[in-house]
């Protein structure tokens, strides 16, 4: 992120007013990724409301109890933090996902989101989770200069990976022809970099499906 921010302004790393301007600019640029959760948000809605929802919109939702163990053993294993590379058929998958995470003990995802979400709902997915691109990026997701931009997004990814927190990443829009979406060619790209300069030792990547009989 230095790098970063001292190519911006070539010959001023030790001026004081540019270090000021840089650690502005970066507080602004991880508040557009994500924001401090909300622990009374969370038991809202994980204890009361989406029960209600789901309730509400299905007449249940199942999983496979074998491939789930699977995935409990995998969140002991130390040091190693889960990705969960998920299908994606409809908005209501990253409540769901967060929901059955959290209520199987294996704990509160950070959910990547897509763009395409108004300020105030995008104010509350950050304080249940949820992680977006922020604005400035390069245009297309193989420029290699993405600026500091995609320096603080890079050392975002590799601390959540460090702490263990799990991470899911939607690889493909609701709606959209089965292919790889921008977005996640994007996170993709933070997930191979952290491998790469030994952030972690290894990732587990855990394939979801989701899938309904009448998607909501």
């Amino acid at each position: 992120v230095q790098d970063a921010a001292s190519g911006q302004e070539p010959g001023s790393g030790g001026d004081e007013g540019s270090q000021r301007r840089w650690k502005e600019e970066i507080c602004q640029i991880l508040g557009e990724i994500q924001a401090p959760l909300s622990p009374l948000l969370l038991r809202s809605l994980c204890h009361w409301l989406l029960p209600k929802l789901l309730t509400r919109l299905f007449l249940g939702v199942q999983l496979h109890r074998g491939q789930l163990e699977m995935v409990l053993r995998a969140a002991r294993t130390p040091e190693v933090p889960l990705v969960f590379l998920c299908s994606h058929q409809s908005q209501v998958d990253g409540p769901l996902l967060s929901f059955i995470l959290l209520s199987q003990g294996i704990g509160l995802p950070r959910v990547t989101v897509g763009a395409k979400t108004s300020p105030r709902l995008r104010s509350l997915l950050q304080r249940l989770g949820g992680i977006f691109l922020p604005s400035g990026m390069a245009p297309t997701w193989s420029d290699p200069d993405e600026g500091l931009p995609g320096a603080v997004l890079d050392a975002y990814v590799q601390e959540v990976l460090r702490s263990r927190q799990p991470l899911v990443l939607f690889l493909e829009e609701p709606l959209a022809s089965l292919r790889l979406a921008d977005p996640a060619r994007r996170w993709l790209l933070r997930l191979l970099r952290a491998l790469r300069d030994g952030a972690v030792p290894d990732v587990l990547l855990v394939p979801v499906g989701i899938a309904y009989d009448v998607a909501p």
